[in-house]
């Protein structure tokens, strides 16, 4: 691994709202997640969960693609059981890192997501898509068959349609993914970052507090049975309304007013 190449292959940028943009740039290989990649996006990930200002993660890409998943020229020259164990856990190290980021990530798609780079976009916590995106878990074209894509896509899609992507590898277009469910917004390309923009927006608006604790919730209760779940869920909201946004959202709620943050 080139460690040197790291840092340039991850860019990050931090408004003054809290907003940190993390923007894959390796256009020529189509960003793929190969070592280095894995390592620049885990830097920028931990970055994140230890700065307590940031509010909200936007997932870009520089290129024609959005991210075009594992190099499958790298995985054919280093045919070794070891290789592919170390690399399938770094890249399930990164995707569990965003769904444990204690603030929203949104995957901004441009252009292609394949393969891992599907499973990207099956990770973060939203999606906002481009028209001209498209997305497939490929693997199965050449042989392989995309099993960690399959953990977050069958967790976005229903079932059947999360098969039919996974045993065909046959492309959806970004009207397909949003009524599957693999998205939430599409829009033109010269849109795009407006639709983000405007997602982004309504998530500043809110408590801090408030969605930190949801989007923890959110996943950890996924993974329950349904008792566990709403006793995980019952105390979650005791805690979060002892926060003063929530205690001031209340009181706006009975005066009938719009409720002034702390947070």
């Amino acid at each position: 691994m080139d460690l040197q190449n790291v840092d340039q292959l991850v860019q990050v940028q931090r408004s003054p709202q809290g907003v940190v943009r993390i923007t894959l740039n390796d256009p020529q290989r189509f960003n793929a997640l190969g070592a280095e990649m894995l390592v620049a996006l885990q830097q920028a990930l931990d970055a994140v969960a230890a700065d307590a200002s940031a509010r909200v993660v936007v997932l870009a890409a520089q290129g024609k693609a959005f991210c075009a998943g594992h190099n499958l020229k790298d995985m054919a020259a280093n045919p070794q059981l070891g290789y592919y164990q170390q690399l399938f856990a770094q890249c399930s190290k990164m995707m569990v890192s965003i769904a444990r980021l204690p603030v929203p990530v949104i995957a901004r798609v441009h252009g292609m997501a394949t393969a891992a780079g599907c499973q990207l976009v099956a990770q973060c916590d939203l999606a906002v898509a481009s028209s001209a995106a498209s997305f497939a878990t490929s693997g199965i074209n050449y042989g392989l068959f995309c099993a960690t894509p399959s953990v977050p896509l069958v967790r976005n899609l229903p079932i059947k349609q999360a098969m039919e992507m996974l045993l065909t590898g046959d492309f959806i277009d970004a009207d397909t993914a949003f009524a599957r469910g693999l998205v939430n917004r599409v829009a033109a390309p010269d849109a795009l970052d407006a639709a983000v923009e405007a997602l982004v927006q309504s998530i500043l608006a809110k408590p801090a507090a408030a969605v930190r604790m949801g989007k923890a919730l959110v996943y950890q209760q996924r993974e329950l049975g349904l008792e566990a779940a709403y006793q995980l869920a019952g105390q979650t909201m005791a805690a979060n309304m002892m926060d003063a946004d929530a205690q001031e959202g209340a009181q706006a709620f009975a005066q009938k007013r719009k409720p002034h943050w702390q947070g």
